[in-house]
Order: structure tokens, then C-alpha cells, then sequence
């Protein structure tokens, strides 16, 4: 069958989280549903990152087989129509790919941003799309702190104890803290996986740095104690997006398109390549 690459925006907050859940609508459901109409039969949506319930997304990435071949602006728009109810996501793309393009396992490397609104009065029209923090935060501290957790390291102290992940060791190749538009800071992460609630526990340790209530030694020395008990609060889901996913360059030709015998995709645990899983949240 055809499979499609799908390019996804949704504001997370209304939803138990990307992955199909018993007790909430999700994400993946909301666009099964879309795809079921469209198709007039049920398929599967295979995501490259699994977001917690409120974690936003202006860059997931997922793929889908459709029994039939359509134009890809045929599908995104087809999509769209069904979605503009529900209002919460969008599909920013479809594009036609081989079937050995796998969302998850073909994924070279995951973005996210963390926003916080730092200044004194609460958010109106950005509630539930930042973390507020009104003590102003030293954001130089907290850069400098930040480039202390880059490279390869054992994780564990900022990691959810319901992680699944088999190794708490991860390679993280960036970590940014920046003042943003207005009076936000942004936090920009990237690894080709995450552990989960690893960003939003960056997050809390790196704003207990920017409040001087840190420093950047404690910040060291609770990576290298590797002892949850050691990290900072967890940052709430709202300030979290998944903005991009990196593939290696993609062969388009007509002979790479043609439909093969691959067997199709599974979920699995989705918390990391390797272990079985895909991203952060």
C-alpha cells in the first residue's frame, strides 16, 4: 500500500497525549478517526514521538498506510476537513514515501522548545501554552548551566521513575537557554531520543539555576548523582513542543515508491530508539 508521511501541528491540551489511551481521546485517535472517513477503512498511525497529555507539537511526524494512491495535497486537505471540527490539530503535509520510511525508526534526531513566560502577571491568552515564572530568571546562568549536561551521560536523575527505558544513557547534542519574543525563555533540546519527562526535568532544574536558588554545581553534581530524588520539580506540559524530526534524505524515485512486501510497523514502548521507544514525552 501507499505510505504517506505526515507532517502534524496540534496544541495538546485538550488531549490524554499522542498515543491512544483508554481513559481520553488522543492525538493518534483523533487523526485514525479523520483517516477512517477518508479511507472507508480503519488504518493505523505510527508517530515519531510519543507527547505526554498537554505537550504541544508544531513538527510531529507520523506515517500511515491508505489503501488507495492519492494526490499528497489531496490527503492533507481531506484530512484538514475532517479535523477543522475538533480544532486542535492540523496536517501540515503529506508526502508520498517508500515503504522502508518508518516515523519512528527512520528518525535521526528529535527537537523540542520549553517555553516559559517570565514576568510578573499570569498568562491570559498563553495559558496553557507556557510554564509561568514570575521571579526573574538569569538566563546567562542558566545557558552556562545548560552546556554542563551536553554529551553522553546516565540520565537517571532526570528521568520519570515510570520510565520504561531499559538504559538511562543518552546523548544530548543540545541544550540552549535564550530569552524569546516578549518576555518568554526558550529552552531548545535536541537528541536522537529522550528519556521520559527528561526535558520538562531539565526545565524545573535549570529555572531553580536562574533563580539563584542553584547553582551550576548543583546542577552537576545531581546529573552525576544519578538519584531522581536529586532533580528539580518537572516542568508542566504546557510549555513543552515537539517542533521537529531530522530523517536522512529520502529516494522520491517512482522505483523507490512502488509498494513492496514490508511488513507493516508496531508501536512497541515508546520511550527510545534501541529500547523500543521514540522521544520524550
Amino acid at each position: 500500500m501507499p505510505r504517506y508521511k505526515l507532517t502534524i501541528e496540534y496544541d495538546g491540551t485538550a488531549y490524554c497525549g499522542w498515543q491512544r489511551q483508554k481513559n481520553g481521546m488522543s492525538v493518534q485517535e483523533t487523526i485514525e478517526i479523520a483517516l477512517q472517513a477518508f479511507c472507508g477503512e480503519d488504518v493505523t498511525l505510527f508517530g515519531a514521538g510519543r507527547t505526554d497529555a498537554g505537550v504541544h507539537a508544531t513538527g510531529q511526524v507520523a506515517h500511515v498506510d491508505i489503501p488507495k494512491l492519492w494526490r499528497t495535497d489531496t490527503v492533507r486537505d481531506a484530512l484538514n476537513a475532517r479535523l477543522r471540527e475538533e480544532g486542535g490539530v492540523a496536517i501540515l503535509s503529506a508526502e508520498l514515501v517508500p515503504e522502508t520510511f518508518d516515523a519512528r525508526f527512520s528518525a535521526r534526531k528529535r527537537h523540542y522548545l520549553y517555553r516559559i513566560l517570565n514576568r510578573r502577571p499570569p498568562p491570559s491568552i498563553l495559558k496553557g501554552q507556557v510554564w509561568w515564572c514570575w521571579k526573574r530568571l538569569d538566563v546567562e546562568a542558566m545557558d552556562r548551566a545548560a552546556k554542563r549536561l551536553l554529551g553522553t551521560h546516565d540520565f537517571n536523575t532526570f528521568r520519570s521513575v515510570n520510565c520504561q527505558a531499559k538504559s538511562p544513557v543518552r546523548t544530548l547534542e543540545r541544550l540552549d537557554v535564550v530569552r524569546g519574543p516578549g518576555e518568554e525563555v526558550h529552552i531548545h533540546a535536541s537528541a536522537q531520543s529522550f528519556l521520559h519527562n527528561q526535558i520538562r526535568s531539565f526545565a524545573g532544574s535549570l529555572k531553580l539555576v536562574g533563580e539563584h536558588r542553584w547553582s551550576e554545581a548543583d546542577l552537576v553534581a545531581a546529573l552525576e548523582s544519578r538519584d531522581r530524588k536529586r532533580c528539580g520539580p518537572v516542568a508542566p506540559p504546557d510549555g513543552l513542543y515537539l517542533t521537529r524530526v531530522d530523517y536522512a534524505a529520502l529516494d522520491l524515485s517512482s522505483a523507490a515508491l512502488e509498494t513492496s512486501s514490508a511488513p507493516p510497523s508496531g508501536e512497541g514502548n515508546a520511550e527510545e530508539i534501541g529500547d523500543g521507544g521514540v522521544g520524550e514525552e
